[in-house]
């Protein structure tokens, strides 16, 4: 992939954040505000990691790659544009996007359901290694590569006062940015 998608995760409140997708060659797209807030690390940062891990690319953040909404982001206006030219933009993006909602669904609910356990053997493993059980479905490798990126990620996230953001490209969970 030439230019990654960048999802930029920023504390906008004591216990909010939101989430924008800048993504090349299609419109800027933003949940604000985004569910799932956690000083730890959000809700969707944890989808990030488990879609992009687990290869999941019609999940939330592949639907978004892919030029949709995923259900839950917005359009970013810009003052400068017109709003006939605003509301074709908002009409290709809610088109595009419920197509690939419909095409996701299956990964989208099997990406709910991956957040939920690897975010509670993530936490296992960060409160004490002896608390620690790992299902066996699951996979130790993969659950050690989920859990690598999610203690980076939360470094990064936990540090954060409101305003101020963390980058990171899709797929490959690159940070590019903590703006600190």
């Amino acid at each position: 992939m030439e230019h990654p998608m960048i999802l930029v995760f920023r504390r906008t409140g004591q216990r909010r954040y939101a989430v924008e997708a800048l993504r090349p060659g299609l419109p800027v797209v933003e949940m604000n505000p985004a569910p799932g807030f956690d000083r730890l690390i959000p809700h969707d940062m944890v989808h990030l990691v488990v879609e992009a891990q687990l290869g999941l690319t019609r999940g939330i953040f592949g639907q978004l790659a892919a030029g949709g909404n995923a259900g839950t982001f917005r359009l970013l206006l810009k003052r400068d544009e017109g709003s006939r030219k605003v509301t074709r933009a908002r009409k290709r993006v809610l088109t595009r996007g419920k197509r690939l909602q419909k095409d996701g669904r299956d990964d989208c609910i099997q990406s709910e359901r991956a957040a939920h356990i690897y975010r509670h053997q993530w936490l296992a493993r960060s409160s004490s290694e002896q608390a620690q059980k790992t299902p066996a479905q699951l996979g130790n490798s993969k659950l050690d590569e989920i859990c690598d990126h999610l203690d980076e990620l939360s470094s990064h996230w936990s540090g954060l006062d409101v305003g101020e953001s963390v980058a990171v490209s899709w797929p490959d969970l690159a940070i590019v940015d903590s703006g600190r």
